[in-house]
């Protein structure tokens, strides 16, 4: 039974290697010639208002018509859509004209700064600067004028944290809808030599799930990998100022004491700048850092035994968070897969200001990042103020250096110095790599290959203090396949990183065939995964758990709606070596354990007035049975109002003892325009 889920998936990986490609995907294979354009130079002013009614617009030339990536590959796109570019000395200016048949089922329900617009129409724009092929710019849009921007990072992951100045607008017409972008050069970084950088455009007409790009029109290409934009030229002569912003802040607390009915107020002033050193160089500054901006963290239920992670929401720990990953994250997972349960982080910025769930006042803080020729680096150093009982007064420092190679892999290394809760000595080094191409063994595959090495050295550890790994993933639209190896010795403990379990070895094992059935029953895509996870202990080579999740049935409709995850099933392994206390007063004795869920999970489409979703788990749970139940409900106003509901129920029958563990949380939003925006959180949990 051990042997059985890897032995498939091995075959599976085989098939995949093997597998001659489709005819879609071996047209996809013929590559065009390199799309370019130029950009237009104007010395009359723009009014931004979505109209595209001066003269220039008229006059300046279209860049070419889009291609469909889908549902189509390469095909003519049912609606036409205009491109233009021009720029003056202040702003590079977009013009798109989104021409629609059917205007009154254009979509746009979001208007809030940066909303997810995956169920509207969209437009969304990269912009290379550097012309690295691996970083760029991100701008979007949809029929409401939603802001949405990122920065781009390791040639497809995306932060939209990063906030720019810039502006848009959008109109909609008898024959469609048109978005007019105004993008500052100030708000952006690129090399004062470089005439040329990379861009990329894509247009979604949701209803249809019609997806048109302006290059890079495959399947296996997602927009977000860089390497695929094409070339505009006609930056010459740019300048983007000092490039300073400024942003003072007061934040205050009145604490009352109903035992003496005395009150007590409090106040720190505080400042957030940025300022840019060099065209390609920003520095990133923080006096008396405000943590009352940060909004609360969604309540998640962890009934596993190691710790789980929350995201960085502190805007000054968010700038330019890309140039601090490091290889040992992933490879990522399909939507609905678990993560390994072994995460590495060697830096992990929510170590700094926050022990035990207490807030450690930052002093100050600096953080350089840029790109210098093919180097991305990036240095960071924080005071922290002593707490009595809790931290000391504490200087912590993080350096990161890539330098890359080839179009789309690089070499690096990352150092962190100080501990935040101690005040004793702790450093943390480490390596890593990534090799990934777009065009495996000529032809239109991906390939994406990590490799780690990281060592943290405290006081009085004797040895055991490494993590490495490396990892292998296969990304491809209809074959995705992906093996992991990874070790955590017992005393690898970044004072400054996040480390989800240690003394074990992981391998993990996976495949996904993923086709397209044409017209069959209005499916777009079908999802079939099986990922295979074991953990071995470094200690003496016993199994400490696997677990094997098969996904048969998994259907995206060319509504939006999907079936998903439809008799998941997961049987899993675990071995106890110290009782688990599972819940308040429900321990689970040492011992091996064997156990069999199931899971099916219904969504609709976003789109609808009202849309939700329910999922039920059930089966086997440790030594007895436990039901698990996940349910939302959105009702939309578009694109100004919405609300949700959701909830998140466990319900344990173990011999042990029984326990439920639930989440409530009531959400509301209303955006009285693109840039004001109210947000409503309510939660609630048992645990």
């Amino acid at each position: 039974m051990k042997r059985w889920p890897g032995s498939i998936v091995w075959v599976s990986l085989l098939a995949v290697a093997l597998a001659p490609p489709s005819r879609a995907a071996a047209q996809a294979a013929i590559s065009p010639q390199p799309r370019s354009a130029q950009v237009s130079t104007i010395a009359v002013a723009i009014e931004v208002d979505g109209v595209l009614d001066e003269a220039v617009w008229s006059s300046a030339p279209t860049i070419g018509e889009l291609v469909q990536r889908q549902p189509r590959p390469g095909a003519t796109p049912s609606e036409r859509t205009e491109i233009r570019l021009l720029r003056d000395q202040d702003n590079l200016y977009i013009g798109v004209i989104a021409y629609d048949s059917e205007p009154d089922r254009i979509l746009g329900a979001q208007m809030s700064r940066d909303a997810s617009l995956g169920s509207d129409d969209r437009i969304e724009i990269l912009l290379d600067t550097f012309r690295d092929q691996r970083s760029a710019f991100y701008f979007a849009t949809n029929p409401s004028g939603a802001l949405v921007d990122g920065l781009t990072f390791a040639n497809g992951q995306l932060n939209t944290d990063w906030d720019a100045i810039w502006d848009v607008q959008t109109s909609r017409t008898d024959g469609g809808w048109i978005a007019e972008f105004a993008v500052p050069f100030k708000s952006l970084s690129f090399p004062s030599e470089g005439v040329v950088w990379g861009f990329n455009l894509s247009r979604a007409i949701y209803r249809r799930q019609e997806d048109l790009r302006w290059t890079g029109a495959r399947l296996e290409t997602q927009f977000l990998q860089v390497s695929e934009a094409a070339e505009i030229s006609g930056f010459d002569g740019l300048s983007q100022g000092i490039g300073l912003q400024v942003r003072p802040f007061l934040g205050g607390r009145v604490l009352h004491s109903a035992a003496t009915d005395d009150s007590e107020f409090t106040y720190k002033p505080g400042l957030d700048l940025s300022y840019r050193l060099m065209s390609n160089v920003t520095l990133n500054g923080t006096i008396n850092t405000d943590f009352g901006e940060t909004e609360v963290d969604a309540r998640q239920i962890n009934l596993s035994r190691f710790s789980i992670t929350f995201p960085e929401k502190r805007a000054f720990f968010r700038a330019d968070a890309g140039v601090f990953n490091f290889a040992s994250a992933g490879p990522g997972t399909p939507g609905g897969i678990a993560g390994t349960g072994a995460d590495v982080f060697p830096f992990f910025s929510r170590r700094i200001g926050l022990l035990g769930g207490q807030e450690v006042p930052i002093d100050a803080g600096g953080k350089i990042t840029g790109k210098l020729g093919r180097a991305e680096v990036g240095m960071m150093g924080v005071r922290t103020r002593e707490m009595d009982g809790l931290a000391d007064t504490e200087g912590l420092l993080v350096g990161r250096a890539k330098v890359d190679l080839f179009e789309q892999s690089y070499l690096g290394v990352l150092v962190t110095a100080g501990d935040p809760a101690s005040g004793g000595s702790s450093q943390t080094y480490g390596a890593d790599a990534r090799f990934a191409t777009s065009s495996l063994l000529g032809g239109s595959r991906n390939l994406d290959v990590t490799g780690y090495a990281a060592r943290s050295v405290r006081e009085g550890d004797s040895g055991e203090d490494w993590s490495y790994g490396i990892a292998a993933r296969y990304p491809n639209h209809r074959f995705d396949g992906q093996i992991v190896l990874r070790e955590i010795q017992e005393n690898f403990d970044p004072s400054l990183g996040f480390v989800q379990r240690s003394g074990v070895r992981l391998l993990r094992i996976a495949a996904s065939f993923n086709p397209r059935p044409g017209n069959f029953l209005g499916i777009q895509q079908m999802f079939h995964d099986a990922f295979y996870t074991r953990f071995t202990r470094l200690e003496d080579g016993e199994v400490e758990s696997w677990d094997l999740y098969v996904t048969p049935l998994d259907w995206h409709f060319k509504s939006g709606d999907s079936l998903h995850g439809a008799f998941d099933f997961n049987p899993t392994y675990e071995r106890l070596f110290e009782p688990f206390a599972i819940s308040s007063g429900v321990i689970l004795p040492v011992g091996e354990y064997r156990f069999t869920r199931y899971k099916g999970t219904i969504s609709s489409a976003n789109r609808r007035t009202l849309s939700g979703s329910v999922g039920l788990t059930w089966g086997s749970y440790w030594s007895g049975n436990a039901e698990q139940v996940t349910a939302a409900l959105t009702f939309r106003v578009p694109p100004n109002f919405a609300v949700s509901v959701n909830t998140n129920q466990t319900f344990a029958d173990l011999p042990e003892g029984d326990f439920t563990a639930r989440i409530f949380s009531l959400s509301s939003s209303y955006s009285a325009s693109p840039v004001l925006s109210f947000f409503t959180l309510v939660q609630y949990d048992n645990r």
